[in-house]
């Protein structure tokens, strides 16, 4: 059984919280098959996994503290994307005139590779602390979309038949990407909370995947994706159930956000039929 966390909001909508008290609810296994994270904006995050020569952001981070398996953030999110600003504006190699692609990891622990952007300036923590010896250096869109068939694809496609594996998985999008695998099989989605600030919004699994599959693509970050705003046109939700506000403290207790969140995750239950 799989239940999805995806966000009509592009920034913040709070998807990985609603995500870490939905683990502390059902139990299950996290996954995040995408992140990404900004040197500049999350440069403290960025610092830590560097230290230790890695690369992965809090999100990731904060689903394997709460699932509770003594997995690495990396063993949930095989591919996450670092990002820098570009002040000086120019639409780099993914259309975007404020920020640029600077290295992607590809892979969970013991089998990272990595695709570098070979028309940035890459920073010197990234450069002298990743292992970017055998990196894929790509300089164009075309060079970047071969790499993330070769490289990022695949290893999507194994994540997914994890996920299927489970007995229950909790899967967190990227951005308000409607759907971070595309390969899962519909059946096993029980149930879907697109989450935004001060509510959720609860579909059934099979319903929202139809809805993907007709609604519009929209780029995002270099690729054409379904956006959960234009999926969610085609249906209307089983249950709209309001979000309270959370300080800093309940946000980082799991036990804390479900209780809080708990009429959402009944709602999530009832449509899973649990």
């Amino acid at each position: 059984m799989i239940f999805l966390v995806a966000g009509a909001d592009r920034v913040d909508a709070g998807k990985t919280t609603f995500s870490v008290g939905l683990l502390e609810r059902v139990g299950g296994a996290g996954y995040k098959p995408r992140a990404g994270n900004d040197f500049w904006f999350d440069h403290d995050d960025c610092r830590r996994a560097l230290a230790d020569g890695r690369l992965y952001g809090k999100d990731a981070a904060r689903l394997a503290a709460a699932e509770g398996r003594g997995r690495e953030p990396e063993a949930l999110n095989p591919v996450h994307r670092l990002w820098q600003p570009a002040p000086d504006g120019g639409t780099g190699l993914l259309g975007r005139s404020d920020r640029e692609f600077v290295v992607d990891r590809i892979g969970r622990p013991g089998e990272e590779t990595y695709v570098v952007n070979a028309t940035a300036d890459l920073p010197a923590a990234v450069e002298e602390r990743l292992p970017l010896g055998a990196a894929d250096a790509v300089e164009t869109v075309d060079e970047l979309n071969a790499a993330v068939e070769r490289r990022h694809a695949p290893a999507l496609d194994a994540l997914a038949a994890e996920v299927e594996a489970a007995d229950l998985a909790v899967v967190e999008s990227y951005g308000d990407v409607a759907r971070p695998l595309r390969s899962l099989d519909p059946a096993r989605v029980a149930a879907v909370a697109v989450v935004e600030p001060r509510r959720a919004r609860i579909y059934r699994g099979d319903r929202y995947w139809r809805a993907c599959e007709v609604a519009r693509s929209s780029p995002q970050d270099g690729r054409l994706e379904k956006r959960v705003p234009d999926v969610i046109d085609y249906l209307d939700p089983v249950a709209r159930v309001p979000l309270p506000p959370l300080g800093s403290d309940d946000r980082r207790d799991p036990e804390r956000v479900a209780r809080a969140y708990a009429d959402a995750y009944d709602a999530m239950l009832e449509v899973a039929g649990r």
